[in-house]
């Protein structure tokens, strides 16, 4: 009996630092990283730089998101959104938290550097400043522009996928981060919309808090547009053939449909769609791209 509940207490333990890595945000960094890997060469990806990137990548990725969680965890304790998360909830403490991402991500850097390559382990370590400090510390409460700058830092996996294989930064590689930056602001102000009330009472200068909501639309619009261009880019430059410009043109399609509907009908049951929609679209794309790579015509 004794062993059963201290097994279970374990469990639960494991289970909220688990949960300090946002699994849901760090598995489509993963994913895009992954994809990235395999559109790097026109084979197979070498199995060793597969494991290992890859590894390399998550764990970084969730230190990354561990610090943003102990960062902000006075605001996630107000959001409804976040108040659930575990240290609002006091089930880890901010010591665990601080020791639990230096292990993780020193880790992951480590791991990158010893058996994949220094370059990767260098940008990631770029990465992870530029999300976790540079945005989360310094950006987010200081300015509404803050998810176009900070885009950057989670425009990155990619990038970093490529050079896991190939140790270097090539044209291709940095139309794979221009596509998911152009995504980001779309992507999150329309969460940024719906959830303005809770940005406002923290006092974080979201687009929407600090310009409106017709502003904030307006540019979701915007960037929709910008999206769409970009997407067209790899086949344009040859990257990519008819199989992921076909998908890219629907995917696209939907996209600025809904960003069409918040400017003209904004509704937050329809951001709410929207912005659930926009991460099926990254995924999806990069779907296409995959299976374009390997059945290009």
């Amino acid at each position: 009996m004794a062993t059963s509940i201290a097994w279970q207490t374990t469990a639960s333990r494991i289970q909220q630092f688990y949960r300090l890595t946002k699994p849901r945000v760090v598995s489509l960094i993963v994913f895009t990283a992954f994809i990235g890997m395999f559109l790097a060469v026109p084979g197979a990806v070498p199995l060793d730089a597969l494991i290992f990137g890859t590894l390399g990548i998550a764990l970084v990725a969730g230190a990354a998101a561990a610090l943003n969680c102990l960062v902000e965890y006075k605001f996630d304790a107000v959001m409804a959104r976040t108040r659930g998360r575990p240290l609002p909830q006091g089930q880890v403490s901010t010591l665990e938290t601080l020791f639990f991402l230096g292990l993780v991500g020193g880790s992951g850097l480590f791991i990158l550097h010893q058996w994949v390559n220094p370059l990767t382990m260098w940008l990631t370590l770029a990465t992870f400043v530029g999300y976790a400090i540079i945005y989360t510390i310094i950006l987010k409460p200081l300015t509404p522009q803050n998810i176009v700058i900070g885009g950057a830092s989670g425009a990155m996996p990619p990038v970093l996928g490529w050079t896991a294989v190939t140790g270097e930064i090539t044209a291709d590689a940095l139309l794979l981060f221009l596509i998911i930056f152009a995504w980001t602001p779309p992507h999150f102000w329309a969460l940024a919309l719906y959830r303005k009330k809770e940005y406002a009472e923290i006092g974080m200068p979201m687009l929407p808090v600090t310009h409106g909501d017709q502003f904030t639309r307006l540019h979701v619009l915007l960037y929709t547009v910008i999206l769409c261009i970009v997407t067209v880019l790899p086949y344009i430059t040859q990257m990519s053939g008819l199989i992921y410009l076909a998908s890219a043109v629907i995917l696209d399609a939907v996209f600025m449909y809904y960003a069409i509907e918040i400017y003209r009908n904004y509704s937050d049951q329809l951001a709410r769609k929207a912005f659930r929609f926009s991460i099926l679209y990254l995924a999806l794309l990069f779907v296409a791209l995959l299976i374009d790579h390997y059945f290009y015509f």
